[in-house]
């Protein structure tokens, strides 16, 4: 019997809903064992958000900061053959409970020689949340072998407007006549259900093993190459301002609100002012620089890849 364990948290349900759904072919074999933990943070993170305590997340999160979890319910000894990592992003970082996870002690047992799959669904910007995870999984000894980004429907300026009123507000409809709804697409989501199905063969091939890719050709991870600068900016951005937020005071303070204030203003500011004419010049570069945008796009779809040659074979 293959035992797989699917790790996740997730505030709104919808990482839930696509961890199960890519685990679901795995879930109806006979010859698989699918385990779900469900990652809960000592201290509960409110959704819907307020402003102030979502804001107040960001420098923990970005320095990777590892909260307190409940106990994960799983034995002792237990031991599993491959993992379903499932994240979501926050502020470029790994969400902090899934950072918990990845620095337990449990968590780094669980995941020492073991074939990692990651799987992300979030806004369009997972880069740099990535490199953190695959460098906390290498730290742990994790045998990471492939790699699923599901992205929000709706471009960059709208996932920019329905995110956060998803996050404050748990609406997720579409917003007044012009924005799509939040979150990743219905249709994506179903279609997720290829990952799972390629799993389950590489699981009776005897293939997941850590050695190699199995979820290549499915679409797995497609980089949007313009907003990888705007993401090295905003990593920078969040490193400085949070570090001097935790000097400031520890998390829930009061003496972080004015500052809060002040990083919110710059933040717009940034976006507004400096993003758009970072994102031209750089569009304009990229057409002198073919090699370097294919060897960037090469390293960050790693391991799965965008290609779609083998979507036949596994779509519905």
């Amino acid at each position: 019997m293959y035992k797989i364990l699917v790790v996740y948290y997730s505030q709104s349900g919808q990482l839930e809903r696509v961890a199960r759904t890519v685990a679901a072919p795995l879930d109806a074999a006979q010859d698989v064992q699918v385990d779900y933990l469900r990652l809960e943070p000592a201290v509960a993170y409110p959704f819907p958000w307020g402003l102030f305590s979502f804001l107040d997340t960001f420098p923990e999160a970005v320095y990777l900061d590892a909260p307190r979890l409940r106990p994960f319910g799983l034995a002792p000894e237990a031991r599993y053959d491959a993992i379903i990592l499932a994240y979501t992003v926050w502020y470029l970082s790994p969400a902090p409970p899934i950072t918990g996870f990845l620095k337990s002690p449990e968590g780094r047992r669980l995941l020492a020689g073991t074939p990692v799959v990651t799987l992300t669904a979030c806004r369009n910007m997972w880069l740099m949340a990535h490199e953190q995870i695959k460098a906390l999984l290498a730290d742990a000894g994790a045998r990471h072998c492939d790699h699923v980004a599901l992205v929000d429907q709706g471009n960059s300026l709208a996932t920019f407007f329905t995110t956060p009123r998803w996050m404050l507000t748990a609406r997720q409809d579409r917003w007044l006549g012009l924005f799509p709804p939040a979150g990743v697409s219905e249709r994506d989501i179903a279609g997720s259900i290829r990952f799972g199905r390629a799993l389950l063969a590489a699981v009776r091939a005897g293939t997941l093993d850590g050695t190699q890719a199995v979820l290549t050709g499915l679409g797995a991870a497609r980089m949007d190459v313009r907003l990888l600068a705007s993401e090295r900016i905003g990593r920078r951005s969040f490193l400085i301002w949070g570090r001097l937020l935790r000097r400031v005071g520890p998390p829930r303070s009061a003496r972080r609100k004015p500052v809060l204030l002040i990083y919110v203003m710059f933040l717009i500011g940034m976006i507004i002012v400096v993003v758009p004419p970072s994102m031209l010049v750089r569009s304009l570069l990229r057409s002198f620089q073919g090699e370097r945008v294919a060897r960037e796009r090469a390293y960050f779809e790693a391991p799965s890849g965008s290609g779609t040659e083998r979507m036949g074979e596994f779509s519905a």
